[in-house]
């Protein structure tokens, strides 16, 4: 059980995500702050019925989007669409697929050290060292403006001192999903991946909704309960960057993928923060079959509900990213979007947007560009070079971002600590040969 503050600090955060799915907070805000001003005894006596009145405002909201999280009725929500997509001979999905690993593996290190930073510090930090706009990995600085201050594991991802790829939640979770497809089989269930969770995945390497639903699976809470039990982080980020191993394992079944992914996503996210992994997962298996980014994204939104927020997102960036600088979309994500916590899914996956639809296929301005706009930028790297590098293929990307990978990934995931890329891709095709027989 959380401890009182912690209860505390998630209850007020599940204010927030009420507010955002449409709920009245009114009433749950004033019994909050009351709460806050008794005994501890009478506080988590309140706490309990606070967290209890939350579910009650959830049954009861009304909304003007439809935001199913039962996979049936996604799919009752979404748009006609492809279902599954021809596949190119096995040389070119080949290499596609390492295409899309390595892109993965050098967004995510590009995005690494300035997580969290806002896209103004970023600049700042870019030009005190002469490198704006980014088109390399970060430059090292001997010092940095004042007020910045590096993430802490910014060392061995800064340009000259680059080796391998750096353990990141961002690829623990993209080395997990292919172990569970190969593990479990294309039939796997939401249980499986909670059971694989506890076996390999350390508890203290997982942040947000991963940290509450892994709570939940400890004192037997098990899918879909673990997923909105004491979750107020049920639609940030955490299931959309999971969304690679299975999109890898679903080339060219867009259909297939977004399935996967809500079994996935479905054990500690609901509503937006499951059709992130979905919508991801689905562009990723298009573009490992297809050469139109934008035709993909079309294939990706018929397999989310149309009527919810992260459909109206990418909407509006399939217009915005259609004329004018980077910057001025930027503006207008920000004006519409940039309520939403930092690591939120519906902002970021309007951040990736941004770098893929304003790059014109140069997977340089792809990942740079989802980089430099800030909030959750190793994610937004990593998604962007997995989309990209899924659609070029390895050979089309540039040597300066793949060379100092050495080939060579680092997790987190127990049995799998030191990865070769190439062997993740290799895997990941012979994973696609299965599911598609």
């Amino acid at each position: 059980m959380p401890s009182l503050q912690e209860q505390k600090n998630l209850a007020a955060a599940e204010l927030t995500q009420l507010a955002e799915e449409g709920a009245p907070t009114a009433e749950l805000a004033r019994a909050l702050k009351l709460a806050g001003e008794q005994d501890e005894a009478t506080q988590a006596e309140a706490l309990e019925a606070f967290w209890r009145e939350a579910v009650v405002a959830q049954e009861q909201l009304h909304t003007a989007y439809a935001e199913p999280s039962t996979l049936a009725e996604i799919h009752a929500a979404r748009p006609d669409g492809p279902r599954r997509l021809p596949l190119a001979d096995g040389d070119m999905l080949q290499d596609r697929m390492l295409g899309a690993w390595l892109g993965r593996c050098a967004g995510c290190m590009l995005g690494k050290p300035v997580e969290g930073w806002t896209r103004a510090n970023i600049a700042k930090l870019l030009q005190a060292g002469d490198a704006y706009p980014l088109d390399d990995y970060f430059p090292p600085l001997d010092e940095l403006p004042e007020g910045l201050k590096w993430h802490p594991s910014y060392h061995e991802c800064l340009r000259g001192n680059i080796t391998h790829g750096a353990r990141d939640d961002d690829t623990d979770y993209t080395i997990l999903g292919l172990h569970i497809l190969e593990a479990h089989g294309p039939q796997f269930e939401p249980r499986h991946v909670a059971q694989e969770w506890l076996l390999r995945l350390p508890y203290h390497k997982t942040y947000t909704a991963e940290r509450v639903a892994y709570r939940n699976l400890v004192n037997d809470v098990w899918p879909p309960d673990s997923a909105v039990v004491m979750n107020p982080y049920r639609e940030w980020i955490g299931a959309q960057i999971r969304a690679d191993g299975f999109g890898y394992c679903a080339a060219g079944g867009p259909e297939r993928a977004a399935d996967f992914a809500w079994r996935d996503a479905s054990i500690s996210h609901t509503k937006n923060g499951i059709y992130g992994e979905m919508f991801f997962a689905a562009l990723i298996a298009a573009c490992l079959a297809m050469d139109d980014l934008t035709a993909a994204i079309e294939v990706a939104l018929s397999e989310i509900p149309a009527n919810c927020r992260l459909a109206e997102a990418v909407r509006d960036m399939l217009v915005w990213c259609g004329a004018g600088p980077w910057e001025a979309t930027w503006e207008q994500v920000m004006a519409k979007y940039g309520h939403y916590h930092p690591v939120h899914t519906i902002n970021n996956a309007c951040l990736v947007l941004l770098g893929l639809l304003h790059a014109g296929g140069d997977f340089t301005q792809a990942i740079s560009l989802a980089v430099m706009g800030g909030l959750d930028t190793d994610c937004n790297g990593a998604t962007a070079g997995s989309v990209l590098g899924a659609l070029l293929g390895a050979q089309a990307l540039p040597g300066k971002w793949t060379a100092p990978l050495g080939d060579t990934l680092h997790s987190a995931i127990d049995g799998f600590n030191v990865n070769r890329i190439s062997d993740l891709a290799q895997r990941s095709v012979e994973m696609a040969e299965k599911v598609l027989s």
